[in-house]
């Protein structure tokens, strides 16, 4: 049998042959000339998700190129930023990361990629604060209530998984409180608030984002907020600082990645976009309704970000002698 092979179009092979010819500068000034991918390292639905996916539909016609989401969870996060991290720096393959990167070096000793300096930071997309929230039959109204119960019986608390800020927030307000309370790992903030809401778990360390709609339901009640500012979606609901854990201050981020050695006038265009995108109403709005602030940066500003997550979470899952894998 003869096999056949299809050649490319010569003005294609001419393309492809000038594009490996262009110096950097002069590639980014081209770019984008075909679909951009945007990894999220966590299934679909979850906070990074949403974010990622309304950013990325308005940047799709600033760029003049499809902004695909590509959603690639597992081993929390390390098969898609190690993947992003080996991927050609060519401004066609981003990643949606979120504060968990900077835990990743606490737990798994043998990484393939370094959060500083596999990666060209963009952007910060959004912040938003975690919660304490506990389901409605629980007889606290407030965390100095919550404290005290869980001193005469055994309560349990869901997070999104372990090695999260959601994990080792609920390990800290332990610390800072002397409760015990047994974590229950979900996979996803989904899963959590599904078993929440229903009782299976009194409690929980969640995004407030997720937690929100529940509320609504009256299942679920939110007793904190662990940023030490109050959250502009949740006015009316005490900060864990407040609430007398003087000094928690604890909130997500998310921000846009690109693999090290991405031309700089690539990373410039993507964070004017996406400053841009984020100071709409059109975004910002739709944000702001689902629970997360807006946040734009320089990629200076999440480079310093990144560093002192991993400095700081580091420092507390050594003091505490903690197993986030």
């Amino acid at each position: 049998m003869i096999s056949i092979h299809r050649l490319p179009h010569p003005a294609a092979l001419t393309v492809a042959v000038l594009a490996t010819l262009l110096p950097a500068p002069a590639q980014a000034q081209t770019w984008p000339t075909r679909p951009v991918r945007l990894v999220v390292p966590y299934v679909p639905g979850g906070a990074t998700d949403l974010v990622s996916r309304i950013v990325a539909e308005q940047l799709t016609p600033k760029l003049g190129q499809q902004m695909v989401v590509d959603n690639r969870p597992g081993a929390t996060g390390t098969i898609a930023f190690t993947g992003v991290a080996e991927a050609n720096p060519d401004g066609y393959t981003l990643i949606t990361a979120a504060d968990s990167l900077t835990l990743l070096p606490s737990a798994y000793k043998n990484l393939k990629f370094d959060p500083r300096t596999s990666f060209v930071p963009i952007s910060l997309m959004s912040t938003q604060p975690l919660v304490l929230a506990v389901h409605a039959t629980v007889p606290a109204k407030s965390v100095k209530e919550f404290i005290a119960l869980a001193k005469t019986r055994s309560l349990s608390f869901g997070t999104s998984g372990t090695g999260t800020s959601q994990h080792l927030s609920g390990e800290l307000i332990k610390n800072m409180t002397g409760i015990d309370m047994v974590h229950i790992p979900y996979k996803g903030g989904g899963q959590a608030i599904v078993d929440l809401s229903g009782g299976q778990v009194p409690a929980a360390v969640l995004g407030s984002s997720t937690v929100i709609p529940q509320t609504k339901t009256g299942r679920v009640r939110i007793l904190a907020v662990t940023s030490k500012k109050r959250s502009t979606a949740l006015p009316d609901i005490p900060t864990l600082d407040e609430s007398g854990l003087k000094g928690f201050d604890v909130y997500q981020w998310t921000a846009m990645l690109a693999p090290a050695k991405t031309p700089k006038a690539i990373i410039s265009r993507l964070n004017k976009e996406v400053t841009a995108i984020l100071k709409d109403p059109a975004a910002s709005d739709r944000l702001r309704n689902a629970g997360f602030e807006p946040q734009t940066s320089s990629p200076e500003e999440v480079a310093k970000l990144i560093g002192d997550g991993m400095a700081r979470w580091g420092k507390l899952i050594q003091e505490l002698k903690l197993d986030i894998r």
